[in-house]
C-alpha cells in the first residue's frame, strides 16, 4: 500500500535513508533491513526482498514509520493529559515541565527537542510534535509519575482514558 505524499511535504530518498520535510518540521529514518523505498508520482512505495515472515514484518514496519513521518511533518501529533487531585498541578518552565503531584518534591521532566508542551488551567497538559514516537513516549513518561489510582481517581491520565473506579471498604 503506497504512502501518499501531500504537496506541502518534500521527500528525499538516498540509499537506505528517508528524510521528510514539511511545515511542522523535518524527520529522518534509516530503513529497516530487507526493505527498500522509491518515490513515484507523489507516493512512496515500500518493497521487500522476499516473502519470508521477517521480511513481511519489516515491510509493514517501514511503511508505517514512513506514513507516520509524512503525517507528522504535515499535520503533527497531539497527546492530551489531565491531572486530577487536590493540589496537583503542572507548569512549563523553559525546557522543563514542572509537576506537583503530591510528593515531597517537584518533578521536573525535560522536554525533548521538537516537542511543544502547553499547560491550561494548571491541570490540562497538551504535548505536540512531528515525531509520533517521541510525543507518545513523553506522554507515557509524564503519566508514569503518578498513574491514576482506582479508588479516588487521582493521578495523571490521558484525556480520552476511562478510569474504572473501585468501591472502597464497607463497614459491616
Amino acid at each position: 500500500m503506497p504512502v501518499l505524499v501531500p504537496s506541502t511535504v518534500k521527500v528525499n530518498l538516498s540509499g537506505r535513508s528517508v528524510s521528510v520535510e514539511g511545515p511542522k518540521g523535518k524527520l529522518q529514518l534509516d530503513l529497516p533491513e530487507r526493505t527498500e523505498a522509491k518515490l513515484e508520482d507523489d507516493q512512496i512505495i515500500v518493497t521487500r526482498e522476499n516473502d519470508e515472515k521477517r521480511s513481511k514484518a519489516m515491510h509493514g514496519l517501514a511503511r508505517s514509520l514512513i506514513n507516520n513521518m509524512v503525517v507528522g511533518v504535515d499535520k503533527g501529533f497531539v497527546k492530551k493529559l489531565e491531572i486530577h487531585g487536590v493540589g496537583f498541578k503542572a507548569a512549563v518552565q523553559g525546557q522543563k515541565l514542572n509537576l506537583l503531584l503530591g510528593y515531597s518534591h517537584d518533578i521536573n521532566h525535560k522536554i525533548p527537542q521538537g516537542i511543544t508542551v502547553t499547560v491550561e488551567n494548571n491541570t490540562n497538559v497538551t504535548i505536540e510534535g512531528a515525531d509520533k514516537a517521541v510525543v507518545g513516549k513523553m506522554a507515557a513518561e509524564v503519566r508514569s509519575y503518578y498513574p491514576v489510582e482506582p479508588y479516588k481517581g487521582k493521578g495523571v491520565r490521558y484525556s480520552d482514558e476511562h478510569v474504572i473506579r473501585k468501591q472502597g471498604k464497607q463497614v459491616q
